[in-house]
């Protein structure tokens, strides 16, 4: 006899299964050094925090994440309905498409507030930022409380307002995991399709983790489009380092008053 295993269970496990060997990957990746944004000694002297402690960071928001999401499925369930009405890929694609847009909305508002609320940056959100130079598996390395708030609780609302099955989220949620690790990758890899299709990239991204772009890019993790909508948009030029690899460079900072 197979073992049977819930799409609330899959959908609540898998994306921390693929977090892991997605960033595995870009961990064996590290050593193209024509591709990295920055320098392996900018990455050891730059950043704030261990990678033990990152590891740890991570382990600790994804057991809050599985809890939420246990606690979810069983007052959303639905009593196997899913195996008797199946949501066509147009309906699939709709909801695919309301998760992206609420998940985006929920966290650049609560993002942005998080930078200029001084207690919530200082306690809450600066521990994010103690990477400098971001790395794959240290996408999701929040304060607790952060974590909750931003991904957790807008996961919550995106499978809620979307109203995707267990099923369905199993694949939303692996899509925007692999997305997020992709953004914090450091990489700049050619053929990266995630770099063709979403304008929100890895370069993007690195933007806001300098000191320069701490007050722009606040989108994450699929569009760029509130920012643009309420200018905090930074643009800017990927050239090639001297040194090898890529630098992304801001094309305008605009100062505040």
């Amino acid at each position: 006899m197979g073992i049977e295993v819930s799409d609330e269970l899959l959908g609540t496990f898998v994306p921390v299964l693929i977090y892991w060997a997605y960033s595995g990957i870009y961990v064996l990746l590290d050593s193209f050094e024509e591709y990295r944004l920055h320098t392996r000694k900018d990455e050891d002297e730059k950043n704030l925090v261990s990678k033990r402690t990152v590891v740890k960071g991570v382990l600790l928001q994804q057991t809050i994440q599985a809890i939420v999401a246990i606690i979810l499925f069983t007052v959303t369930g639905n009593d196997g309905g899913d195996a008797v009405t199946k949501p066509s890929f147009i309906d699939l694609g709709r909801q695919f498409v309301i998760a992206m847009v609420v998940l985006d909305t929920w966290q650049y508002f609560m993002h942005r507030y998080m930078h200029h609320n001084k207690f919530l940056y200082k306690h809450i959100h600066s521990q994010h930022h103690r990477l400098v130079v971001p790395y794959a598996f240290g996408a999701l390395y929040n304060h607790p409380v952060e974590g909750l708030l931003l991904d957790t609780i807008g996961g919550a609302l995106s499978f809620l307002f979307s109203g995707m099955s267990p099923r369905a989220s199993i694949f939303f949620f692996s899509f925007a995991t692999i997305k997020t690790v992709d953004d914090h990758c450091g990489l700049w890899l050619p053929g990266n399709l995630f770099h063709a299709l979403f304008r929100n990239n890895t370069a993007y991204h690195d933007v806001h983790h300098q000191l320069y772009g701490n007050k722009y890019n606040f989108s994450q993790p699929f569009f760029v489009m509130w920012d643009r909508i309420l200018g905090t948009y930074m643009p800017y030029s990927l050239e090639k380092r001297a040194g090898g690899g890529f630098e992304v460079r801001p094309k305008k900072v605009e100062k505040e008053i």
